[in-house]
């Protein structure tokens, strides 16, 4: 396992960190999860307020007879935005009892999705009150912020000066938030960035055709060797549901140096690929066709067609497709058979796309049944 530096925090956490989400079918399979990952090295453990049980098994995990201190593994827990103080304190000392410590190394508030979220933050007795008090009596020791926000929202909240690290959606196969990985560098944030395998493209279970265009890597590979080779970031959270899913990845967990050229050809080859087939149906994510006034997600929505479309990779684009208007400010916007063809984003987009016949297009080939969040 290799390690960085996590900013301005100075902690040294491992380049992958155990996301405590998704093994919680029982509490002996998150048990073992934990152990298998700490016996490859990981250091970081990242659990959540609203992951069901994860705070509970976790605190319980911690307080067994462990054979090495507690010192030696970083903790983070996620925290909801509140609108006072009062409440985010309360929020802070419940998980401080479920994870039966007396001081957690990191509190990030999860998920500064919304503006209204950002003024909770930053009004004079907002949440961030609570955290700094906390701060203060020791009972956390650094503080940061999630976000499934726009990119403007992200970059707003970077430059409050308030946070030490920030877990950030960036991935190979969406690179929109490359500015906010740009200014969270420059600042000193330490960079957590949030389940590549999964939200970056659902990689652990490829396309045929994905795999074919990626070999002689695995898709898998490639997108975390992309993230491992940018060192402005510290980590990658990954969620195995049991033990043996760390199998496809210990084999990176010593590769963080730069991209060869075999594998910068691989990335040439894909992005080639992506051109060729996609032609003038190509949106580029610039971002300019909003506002809608239908509220439609144009961009994610064009950018899940793009992947469906060159890379047959259609599980994941219903897997996301299906969060629209069943996951609130999480997944936000909606979605694409609610165009009305105003036309009003056409004289906007420089590649001059048919959208609305996109929109129609891509809710044929990627909507579904709605899904649950995973703790739901």
């Amino acid at each position: 396992m290799r390690y960085r530096r996590f900013g301005k925090t100075n902690l040294n956490l491992s380049t992958f960190s155990l996301g405590a989400m998704h093994c919680l079918s029982s509490e002996e399979v998150f048990q073992k999860t934990l152990q298998t990952a700490i016996s490859l090295g990981i250091n970081h453990l990242e659990t959540a307020r609203g992951y069901g049980n994860s705070e509970r098994f976790l605190g319980r995990f911690l307080n067994q007879d462990l054979s090495f201190p507690r010192e030696q593994l970083y903790i983070t827990t996620k925290l909801t935005p509140t609108p006072d103080a009062e409440t985010m304190s309360r929020c802070l000392d419940e998980s401080l009892e479920r994870l039966q410590l007396d001081y957690i190394d990191c509190v990030a508030i999860h998920g500064i999705n919304t503006w209204e979220h950002l003024n909770w933050v930053t009004q004079p007795n907002g949440c961030f009150l609570a955290l700094e008090r906390a701060l203060d009596e020791g009972k956390i020791n650094h503080i940061g912020f999630s976000t499934h926000g726009s990119l403007d929202l992200i970059l707003a909240a970077i430059k409050t000066d308030l946070f030490e690290f920030v877990n950030l959606h960036y991935y190979y196969f969406f690179q929109r938030h490359g500015p906010a990985i740009e200014l969270a560098s420059q600042k000193d944030l330490g960079i957590f960035i949030i389940s590549p395998g999964d939200k970056g493209g659902l990689l652990y279970t490829p396309s045929s055709l994905l795999k074919e265009l990626c070999k002689p890597f695995s898709p898998l590979e490639l997108t975390y060797r992309f993230l491992l080779s940018d060192r402005r970031v510290t980590t990658l959270s990954m969620g195995p549901a049991n033990p043996t899913e760390f199998a496809p990845i210990i084999p990176l967990f010593e590769q963080d140096d730069e991209l060869t050229e075999v594998e910068i050809s691989k990335l040439n080859e894909l992005e080639k690929h992506l051109e060729t087939v996609l032609n003038t149906d190509h949106c580029r994510q610039c971002y300019q066709c909003l506002p809608c006034p239908e509220n439609i997600n144009i961009p994610d929505i064009l950018r899940l067609r793009n992947l469906a479309v060159a890379y047959d990779m259609k599980n994941y684009g219903e897997y996301r497709y299906r969060m629209l208007e069943n996951a609130g400010h999480w997944v936000p916007g909606n979605k694409g058979n609610r165009c009305t063809e105003c036309g009003d984003c056409l004289p906007r987009c420089p590649e001059n796309l048919k959208i609305p016949t996109l929109l129609k297009d891509a809710h044929q080939r990627l909507n579904g049944a709605s899904r649950r969040r995973l703790w739901e």
